[in-house]
């Protein structure tokens, strides 16, 4: 990483700053989240991820139309996505709107991931995100925003259609999770086979 990306201009990019602010709504959230909480908690709750949620669309579309893309940003953005997912499911089991277990395949899943990933960049290879990835991510955030959804006369669809985009991101996620792994074992074998010596004529 050259010296240049810790400059100020770099670390605080729009793209950037977007992210930060991502991070700095996850203790609002928490807050919100914590027991005992009112209709109103949930809907501001609400209004925080789904601004939180604008913000991670919009600081990728910003870094690559105005050529912001740092190699800062690239390790923060999905560190604040998985912070702020996490976060927020970790109280919704505490709140009793997701089962313990299935959070465990969430967090289990993204874990993984992220050593596999810094395993592949040790040997600088790089596991580009996959489609289904996004797709879990996609699935994950709407979920996310139909469980804090407060609107007593509709919460119970409200919950079955979370629980459901949930389960729908669980599934994406480890179907991601295997084109990671498979992509990662390709570009090892190409790595392993471009360092082997010759052989002997």
């Amino acid at each position: 990483m050259k010296s240049s990306e810790f400059s100020r201009k770099n670390l605080m990019n729009l793209p950037n700053t977007l992210t930060y602010l991502r991070v700095a709504a996850i203790p609002a959230i928490l807050f919100l989240l914590t027991p005992p909480v009112t209709g109103r908690a949930y809907l501001e709750a609400f209004g925080l991820y789904v601004v939180a949620s604008i913000t991670d669309y919009l600081d990728g579309i910003l870094a690559r139309r105005r050529n912001l893309v740092t190699s800062v940003g690239k390790l923060l953005d999905p560190l604040a996505d998985k912070l702020l997912t996490s976060a927020v499911l970790i109280m919704l089991v505490q709140l009793g709107r997701v089962s313990g277990w299935v959070v465990f395949l969430v967090l289990g899943r993204e874990m993984t991931i992220t050593g596999l990933r810094s395993i592949a960049a040790s040997q600088g290879l790089i596991l580009d995100a996959s489609r289904m990835g996004k797709n879990k991510l996609i699935s994950q955030t709407v979920a996310i925003l139909f469980l804090l959804l407060y609107i007593p006369s509709l919460q119970d669809p409200l919950d079955m259609l979370g629980q459901i985009f949930l389960w729908i991101s669980v599934f994406l996620g480890y179907w991601s999770a295997w084109d990671y792994f498979v992509d990662f074992y390709r570009k090892a074998k190409a790595l392993e086979t471009a360092d082997a010596p010759p052989a002997d004529v």
